[in-house]
């Protein structure tokens, strides 16, 4: 199991090529513990329906100021990164306004408005896309942890996506003896359980359907799952264990052998939400003195 910073200190060494991106994902991931982004969570009932994620439809109260900071640090970080690409997001530093619209954009994974502001402000897109990708993970870390209690006792949530926040997983684990399997959220850092032979992005269940890719170099602890109707795969991870939700980001990171070996074969992850969230952001009202609203 990796612990954030010595799972960025590992990565560094390992892939040092990687070191300055490495350094703005630990930027968001530091933000999390740091922050007050547990105090931006809403409400939550429970499920919003038998496939609606928790987050669907959710309306947040943010702190402006908060979410401007974060933004700050990741583009600073990442257009002084030394690449091209990246140098361009020096020109996206943002107004309130902005920084709520790429949180809300970022929540709703909607590359639509990322690839928007960044013609508006003559930045690379993907630069932008990747790095307003982080931008929501501390605040979806914070709903996933207030959102534990949910998960004990209620109905079992049966799709392949999270049910937190609705995205697609990054990894499944095979777990103990009892080789129970989970997929992983790398944005929110969720759990829940799944069968071995579901697909979890065209729900297919016909065993044919399923094929097993193991590169050597892993030996037997990392492996590809992929289906054959579809075209997707699930890269999957026998432990002990589960990852601590904060090191899931960076499992996934340091697994990208295992996604060159089933994109080299003709699989691929889908990109976006797997179904329409709906989230809006407003910003938080000030508090004057004595907590009294402002």
């Amino acid at each position: 199991m990796i612990a954030a910073e010595p799972g960025l200190d590992r990565l560094k060494r390992e892939r040092p090529e990687w070191g300055p991106w490495l350094t703005v994902v630990g930027q968001a991931l530091r933000d999390h513990g740091r922050g007050r982004w547990h105090e931006m969570v809403p409400h939550l009932s429970g499920p919003q329906g038998e496939s609606l994620p928790l987050l669907a439809g959710a309306s947040l109260a943010v702190e402006t100021r908060a979410v401007r900071r974060l933004l700050a640090r990741l583009l600073d970080t990442a257009s002084t990164s030394g690449t091209e690409t990246m140098a361009s997001l020096a020109a996206a530093r943002h107004t309130d306004a902005d920084a709520l619209a790429l949180l809300t954009a970022s929540l709703n994974q909607d590359g639509d408005t990322i690839a928007g502001l960044a013609t508006r402000d003559g930045v690379d897109a993907e630069a932008l896309q990747a790095v307003v990708a982080l931008l929501a993970v501390p605040l979806l870390r914070a709903v996933s942890d207030g959102a534990e209690a949910l998960r004990h006792g209620s109905t079992p949530w049966v799709e392949g996506y999270c049910r937190v926040c609705g995205s697609w997983p990054a990894f499944a684990e095979v777990r103990g003896i009892e080789r129970s399997r989970y997929l992983r959220c790398g944005r929110c850092g969720s759990g829940w359980p799944s069968h071995a032979l579901t697909c979890p992005y065209c729900r297919s269940t016909h065993h044919e359907d399923f094929l097993a890719l193991v590169p050597e170099a892993r030996g037997a602890a990392g492996a590809v799952d992929a289906c054959g109707r579809c075209h997707g795969y699930v890269k999957a991870f026998t432990r002990l264990q589960e990852c601590a939700a904060g090191d899931v980001l960076l499992e996934d990171l340091a697994s990208v052998d295992l996604d060159v070996a089933a994109i080299a074969r003709g699989f691929s992850r889908p990109s976006g939400a797997a179904c329409p969230l709906g989230i809006t952001v407003e910003a938080k009202k000030p508090r004057g003195f004595f907590g009294w609203s402002a």
